[in-house]
């Protein structure tokens, strides 16, 4: 055997995979914030079918988080409800509950977002504002700043924040402000990442297009809503699964060797 055959077998058998590309999730600390709406729960159902053990923030609705928990661990798995008010700035000790209760965070993915005043822009008041940028770039800064330095002294970890389309048109008319805060999370992804790669922190953001949930069928009525499926070039909305995949992908071993990316999940639009 040449020498050229030699090295180029021995780099196949360096090179061989030793685990499943989607792996590497069992048992992993998840902690999901807006764990109980469509992406949310969806969200919750794909990670703890991956056999991580999860945190499972709420707001209000605790009936569908105590569901969602009850379900986890009547399959066997591990899960905690963690209520808090991502708007009050007192109730971001989340990530540090969560720690107390798992000994430590693997992944945090910053789902809860919202709109908060769904106005046209000239009608916006200064509160609506506030407390959309609020829900969206600050309390999701906040929660990963504190998982961030969990992550610094443990091996690292990785911290997906969940964006919008929004962030690449800028919303629409009435919801502007909302376009705005998602494109402030982006900026926050691609600066965390940078400050986290030294400590093997990932920080990627999911960018979602038009997705199929309760949320999007209280803003619009049917025929707005059919108006903005038309101009998707796949011609139909996404669902909270496709989403989820992305998710899952960069949470597992396969994304391993991606940071400071935005993912964009909205049918090609």
């Amino acid at each position: 055997m040449d020498l050229q055959k030699e090295k180029l077998l021995t780099n196949l058998r360096n090179n061989k995979l030793t685990h499943q590309i989607i792996s590497g999730l069992k048992d992993k600390k998840v902690l999901i914030t807006g764990a109980t709406g469509g992406i949310g729960s969806c969200l919750v159902q794909v990670f703890a079918k991956e056999g991580a053990t999860l945190g499972i923030h709420y707001h209000r609705n605790e009936e569908q988080a105590k569901l969602l928990s009850r379900n986890i661990e009547i399959d066997g798995g591990r899960a905690e409800c963690f209520q808090a008010d991502l708007l009050s700035t007192n109730k971001l000790s989340l990530v540090q509950k969560f720690i107390e209760r798992f000994g430590g965070i693997d992944i945090l993915i910053n789902n809860a977002g919202g709109i908060l005043g769904f106005n046209d822009f000239l009608e916006l008041d200064e509160s609506d504002w506030t407390e959309t940028h609020r829900l969206n770039v600050q309390a999701p800064f906040f929660l990963a700043q504190s998982a961030f330095a969990h992550m610094k002294k443990h091996g690292g970890g990785k911290i997906i924040n969940i964006s919008s389309i929004a962030a690449k048109y800028g919303g629409s008319s009435k919801s502007l402000h909302y376009g705005s805060a998602k494109a402030g999370l982006e900026s926050i992804t691609i600066g965390l990442a940078r400050a986290g790669a030294p400590y093997n922190i990932l920080v990627n953001a999911v960018q979602a297009g038009f997705i199929d949930t309760p949320l999007q069928q209280r803003l619009g009525g049917e025929k707005n809503l059919q108006e903005r499926i038309d101009l998707i070039p796949l011609k139909r909305p996404g669902k909270p699964q496709d989403v989820a995949g992305t998710v899952v992908f960069l949470a597992s071993a396969a994304g391993d060797f991606i940071t400071s990316e935005i993912m964009t999940v909205a049918g090609g639009d």
